[in-house]
């Protein structure tokens, strides 16, 4: 079947239940909360689970180094892989996105709308605010502050809420990218 591994891989990755964050994609399957990937080596108990924003432990020094929140640069390799993989095989390659929709599109259009989900961390929302910026109430209500947009290292898998270092300028950037029109 034409396309068979992407289609298993991104039944992973484009769903709400694991990879999928209605903020972009997560660095770890959603899924390892509930159901944590436990091994055991020499007699110790080791285990990964799906940490939303900071660490529950202070191992690393307390951020989740990548077990589970949304980082910029995953999201930017994923939309970078769907939009050459739809250049491969076209607009007649259809997948269902997200994974239980019923709604089928395009790599390009799976790639699209990551990057926006991604900008809506950075956009405000209903009530105005900016889903990065909500836990910090300077940055979301005050106007003297609220048009000034921090670049988080990563952001909360479930709120969108902005962790880490506040002026991840480098990579966290890579959404400036991500929103430049392609060119034909």
């Amino acid at each position: 079947m034409r396309g068979h591994r992407v289609k298993c891989l991104l039944a992973k990755a484009l769903d709400e239940k694991h990879f999928l964050s209605p903020y972009g994609i997560r660095s770890v399957s959603r899924e390892l909360g509930a159901r944590p990937y436990a091994i055991v080596i020499d007699g110790k108990s080791y285990a990964v689970r799906y940490e939303p924003a900071e660490s529950t432990s202070g191992l690393f020094g307390g951020n989740s180094n990548w077990r589970g929140p949304i980082w910029m640069p995953i999201n930017m390799l994923v939309v970078e892989s769907l939009q050459k993989f739809h250049y491969y095989y076209g607009d007649d390659f259809k997948i269902e996105f997200p994974v239980g929709s019923g709604r089928m599109g395009t790599l390009l259009e799976a790639a699209d709308e990551i990057t926006r989900r991604n900008a809506l961390l950075f956009l405000p929302d209903a009530r105005g605010v900016r889903p990065s910026m909500a836990m910090h109430a300077k940055y979301a209500s005050d106007p003297t502050f609220r048009e000034l947009i921090n670049f988080y290292e990563y952001f909360c898998g479930e709120t969108g809420r902005g962790c880490g270092a506040s002026h991840q300028t480098g990579w966290t950037a890579a959404i400036a990218k991500m929103l430049t029109p392609r060119q034909s």
